[in-house]
């Protein structure tokens, strides 16, 4: 039924009962109209106004959750759906919302999934131009300061030396950064050991202390996985390191007959209500990359727990 047959029909229910009402209930109306006559009148009015709010309430119920869902999808929260239900303009018209929503799902998907796997390729030029080219400068500068200091005399030696420390902190510096934007270690040495580096460098750097719980014999899994719970991992604990006011974080991995769990929980401030910036967005995106779901809590006095949840092929039954 077509939406202007619905109000119609509706509207027709109501206006026929107060019809019949009038015709068969035993009240008159006097010239002028007495007092208990206009009240008796207001009042089937008023019964007649709520029985047509109701009943339109109810007939156009769809399209109040229809709206609701228009002001609220989230295409970083892919399956938010209306159920589909009979035939008529509204049903057609959830049906095309519904299929909308899935085609935008899939293109940004594929449009986000572009965006990271070249920030990835830049990351990992950045970095390698990083360790070539400065790293190797800097290195042959330290080298030059070493012989210049060892040849020179007091109080020219110390100030050398005291470059020398710069140059060599420095170059430090540039190999952190290196680490942080590529993680040499995870294309060499694998997630477990990846994710190990990281956790230490953030105990080291930011003054927190780090647990670690990763299960052993764990699924092997593609480089993009990899990169993703690494990534996520990542962000995770710098949001404790900057804002979370942490003093402990536990970082752990565990593995099910179906899928791998990741998860960042720090002892912070929590904050109740998360808001949602850049950084949080980012490992959504990166989430719906690999077909997972990332789940964040946080609460006051407990801090704030990050989740990603990646489904992991069943292994064949021998």
């Amino acid at each position: 039924m077509s939406l202007f047959w619905r109000i119609f029909a509706l509207n027709a229910v109501v206006l026929s009962t107060a019809t019949a009402l009038l015709l068969w209930a035993p009240v008159t109306v006097s010239v002028p109209v007495v007092l208990t006559e206009a009240v008796i009148l207001v009042a089937g009015l008023v019964v007649m106004l709520v029985a047509n709010a109701a009943l339109l309430r109810i007939g156009l119920a769809p399209l109040d959750r229809l709206t609701t869902l228009m002001t609220t999808v989230d295409l970083l929260r892919p399956g938010q759906r209306l159920p589909e239900h009979g035939r008529g303009e509204i049903a057609e018209l959830i049906r095309t919302f519904n299929a909308m929503l899935e085609r935008l799902e899939h293109e940004r998907a594929t449009s986000s999934a572009r965006v990271l796997l070249a920030q990835e390729g830049e990351r990992r030029r950045i970095a390698q131009e990083l360790h070539d080219e400065v790293g190797q400068s800097m290195t042959a500068i330290l080298l030059g300061l070493e012989r210049a200091a060892d040849e020179a005399h007091e109080p020219l030696r110390g100030e050398l030396r005291q470059a020398q420390e710069i140059t060599r902190e420095s170059l430090d510096e540039v190999r952190r950064l290196v680490r942080r934007i590529r993680p040499g270690v995870l294309d060499d040495l694998g997630l477990i050991s990846a994710l190990t580096s990281l956790t230490t460098e953030f105990a080291t750097h930011a003054g927190l202390r780090v647990l670690r719980r990763f299960e052993p014999d764990l699924p092997s899994l593609d480089e993009q996985t990899e990169l993703v719970l690494y990534r996520v991992a990542q962000e995770a604990l710098t949001n404790a390191a900057r804002h979370a006011e942490a003093d402990r974080v536990e970082v752990s991995l565990i593995h099910t007959d179906s899928t791998m769990v990741l998860a960042v929980v720090d002892d912070g401030r929590g904050t109740g209500v998360l808001r949602e910036g850049a950084g949080i967005r980012g490992m959504r995106e990166r989430a719906l990359l690999i077909g997972a779901s990332l789940d964040i809590t946080s609460r006051p006095k407990t801090g704030t727990q990050v989740r990603l949840i990646v489904p992991v092929p069943r292994k064949p039954s021998p």
